[in-house]
Parts: C-alpha cells; sequence; structure tokens
C-alpha cells in the first residue's frame, strides 16, 4: 500500500516555499536559462567595446543608451501594461530581445558591427527592457496562489539573477578567448526561448486590469509613489544607490586591463566576483522578514560606498575581488530589499506602476550614473571617478544615519523626517 501523498507545501524547504507553486517553476526554470545568456551578453558587449575603441566615454554611453529608456519609457509602460494582459505582453517582449541579440551576433561575426551600431543596438535594447522588466516583477505576484509566499518569490527571482552574474562573467569571458563575441551573444538569443516555452504552458486566470486613460493611470502611479512617505524614501535611497554605484559596471573593463594587465578573463572573474556577493545577499534576503530587510537596506548602501572606495584604491587583485564581493552584496541589499518593501505594501492594481518607477529609477539613474561616470573617467581616471562615487555615496548613508538619530532623540519617527 503506497504512502498517502505528502502536502506541496512540505516538499519545500521554507526559504524555497514559492517554489512549491507550479506556475512560478515554469517561471523560474526559463528565467534562469534566459538570465544567465543575458549576463553572458552583457560582459561580451563590454569587452568588445573596450577593445574595439579603449573609450571609457562610450563604455559610458553604451551603458547610458541601454539604461536610459528604463528612466523615460518605464513610468508609462506602467500605466500601459496594468490595462493588458501581462503575460502576452512579456511572451512578446522576449520574443524582440531574442532578435535583438541575434542582429547583434549577425553584425559582430560579420565584422560590420560599429560604436554607433553598437549605441543603437544597446538603446534599443533599453526600450524592450524598460518594458520586459516591470512585466516580469508584476507578474510574480500572480504566479504565486499565497500573497504570503510573494516576497519569497521576489527573493528567489533576484537569487537567478545573482546566480547567473556569478556564473555568467567568468563563463563569458571564457568563451570570449574560445568563439568570440558573436557566438556570445548568438547564445542569449537562444536561450530567450527557454523563458518563452516556460510562459507557454504557465496557467493564469483572468488578473483584474485597471480602467482610465494612459494620462490618469500614470497620474495615480505617481501620486501613490511620491505621496506615501515610505515609498518615497525608499525610491529615494535607489536613486543615490545606483547614481553612484553604478560607476563600476562602466569602469571594470578599465581595471581589467589598465590596472590588472589583465584580459576578458580578468574582466570575467571581477564580474563574478561582484556576483558572488549578490548570490549570498539573495540568499540571505530568502530567509528575511519585511521587518529585518528595513533595517537592512541602509546596511547594504553603507558597505557599497566603502566597498568603492577599497576597489579604486587597490591595485591587488585578490583584494579587488573581495572589495567587488562586498559591493555586490551591498547594492544587491539595497536594491533587492527595496523591491521586495515596495511590492509588499502596493495594492495589486497599482503593482505594475509602482514596480515600473522602481525599475526606471533603479536602472534609469544606474544610466545617468554610468555616463557621467565614463565621461568623468576620460577626463580624471577611473580611479578618481571610483574613489569620488563611493565618497558621495558614503555621505548620503552618513547623512541619513544622522537624521535617524535625530529623530530618534526627539522622538519623532525617522519616515516623517525623511519625507520632509
Amino acid at each position: 500500500m503506497s504512502s498517502p501523498r505528502m502536502p506541496a507545501s512540505s516538499r519545500w524547504p521554507h526559504y524555497l516555499r514559492a517554489l512549491r507553486h507550479p506556475n512560478f517553476r515554469l517561471y523560474f526554470i526559463g528565467h534562469a536559462v534566459s538570465t544567465l545568456g543575458t549576463w553572458i551578453q552583457m560582459v561580451a558587449l563590454s569587452w568588445l567595446i573596450y577593445r574595439l575603441t579603449d573609450s571609457t566615454a562610450l563604455l559610458g554611453a553604451t551603458t547610458c543608451a541601454s539604461l536610459l529608456p528604463q528612466l523615460l519609457v518605464g513610468p508609462f509602460a506602467g500605466a500601459w501594461m496594468d490595462r493588458h494582459d501581462k503575460r502576452k505582453l512579456l511572451l512578446l517582449t522576449q520574443a524582440l530581445l531574442g532578435v535583438q541579440a541575434s542582429v547583434l551576433a549577425l553584425l559582430t561575426y560579420s565584422g560590420d558591427i560599429s560604436a554607433n551600431l553598437i549605441v543603437i543596438l544597446a538603446f534599443t535594447l533599453g526600450v524592450l527592457n524598460a518594458a520586459d522588466t516591470p512585466l516580469r516583477q508584476s507578474l510574480l505576484s500572480r504566479f504565486v496562489d499565497n500573497a504570503e509566499d510573494l516576497p519569497n518569490a521576489l527573493a528567489l527571482n533576484a537569487t537567478l539573477f545573482t546566480c547567473s552574474r556569478f556564473v555568467g562573467p567568468p563563463l563569458a569571458g571564457l568563451l570570449i578567448g574560445l568563439v568570440g563575441e558573436a557566438a556570445c551573444f548568438a547564445l542569449n538569443a537562444i536561450s530567450y526561448l527557454a523563458l518563452i516555452v516556460g510562459l507557454l504552458f504557465v496557467r493564469l486566470s483572468a488578473g483584474e486590469r485597471a480602467r482610465g486613460s494612459m494620462s490618469s493611470l500614470f497620474r495615480q502611479g505617481l501620486a501613490y509613489t511620491f505621496k506615501t512617505p515610505s515609498v518615497r524614501s525608499l525610491m529615494f535611497g535607489v536613486l543615490v544607490v545606483n547614481v553612484s554605484a553604478s560607476s563600476y559596471a562602466v569602469l571594470l573593463p578599465v581595471f581589467a586591463r589598465d590596472v590588472f594587465s589583465g584580459d576578458a578573463r580578468t574582466l570575467g572573474w571581477l564580474w563574478g566576483a561582484a556576483g558572488l556577493g549578490s548570490l549570498v545577499s539573495t540568499l540571505l534576503i530568502a530567509r528575511q522578514t519585511v521587518e529585518q530587510l528595513q533595517r537592512m537596506i541602509m546596511q547594504g548602501a553603507t558597505v557599497s560606498a566603502v566597498a568603492l572606495m577599497v576597489f579604486a584604491v587597490s591595485d591587488y587583485l585578490p583584494l579587488s575581488l573581495v572589495a567587488m564581493a562586498v559591493l555586490g552584496y551591498g547594492v544587491t541589499i539595497n536594491n533587492v530589499g527595496t523591491n521586495i518593501l515596495l511590492q509588499n505594501q502596493a495594492p495589486e492594481i497599482l503593482r505594475g506602476r509602482v514596480v515600473s518607477i522602481y525599475t526606471s529609477t533603479r536602472f534609469g539613474f544606474d544610466a545617468i550614473g554610468g555616463a557621467m561616470a565614463g565621461l568623468l573617467a576620460a577626463s580624471i581616471g577611473g580611479i578618481w571617478t571610483m574613489s569620488l562615487c563611493g565618497g558621495l555615496l558614503l555621505v548620503y548613508c552618513t547623512g541619513r544615519v544622522l537624521v535617524k538619530w535625530v529623530a530618534r532623540f526627539q522622538s519623532v519617527r525617522p519616515d516623517d523626517v525623511q519625507a520632509s
């Protein structure tokens, strides 16, 4: 006689509880493959740019082109997606992202790639991601049947990203040396098929759709974001951390080749170290309560500032790898923790707009910071640029701590002081 079947909830550890939901498992597997391909393309593209042009300004411009649409398009994309079937829209964006990667692969393989084409394709990628990223984030609440599992689903989704960030860059460095950048771009194009197939098997009930004009829905999202003190404070923290810490992503090829006298494999190890730190942070986040996350966010910003300054002045590769790991840990704690807190408190009908404003803030100001870092590095060098970014971030963190200390001393709620 067979033993009775165990309940689904008992077959998964508590920190993996979101995986008990079939729709989330399908998404999780497909997104794992797709995200690995994305990181391979990202590293290969940064190496291709610097190999062809030796230009830190172009590195910054390309990063800006790929991320700035998040700031310009993202908030409007949220109002648009809240009115439509998000799963169908996500299938469309994944297919278009595959086309973008295929074009990049073909141009690179044929030798027809140029700086102008790279910037154009990077901008195209940015426009697609401006819709794709908030679509994926806002759909997570639909992939789990129990709202209590949403924070865990968000944490596991971030873990996927950071696992790929840990594995993808070293793998990209190896692939660049073996088969070249074009093959890396082709692999990324193929990887999008995994999530497309997963989404085709997902079964979702008809979700609630927002009603009203695009302009009114957009204003509703902005009003909720900027008139809710806790949401406004979280968004500002994401802005400051990403506009300052983004310098490392732009300048890593410079440090890999010019400071450490390395090649694409060195760049891959530096990216991988940051990915390891991010992975540790997401594994930790998956076990935390909402209240614990609120305390961890400022700690993440502070260690990011210190790590930036240590990496900037170090010419010893092992120490720099440690600094990269700490930096990846801190930035991810801040970004992922904020995303979880925002989605946990946002009403379902507003979630797409709140997520799109969050992603536009995160990636848009990442783009602005990256462009500024690239231009500044062309004038004063990568070391001074990264040191300055770390110092400014540390000043912000110190100011926030002082504000909280004054608020406690005066028996005033910190959120009220920060929001004033």
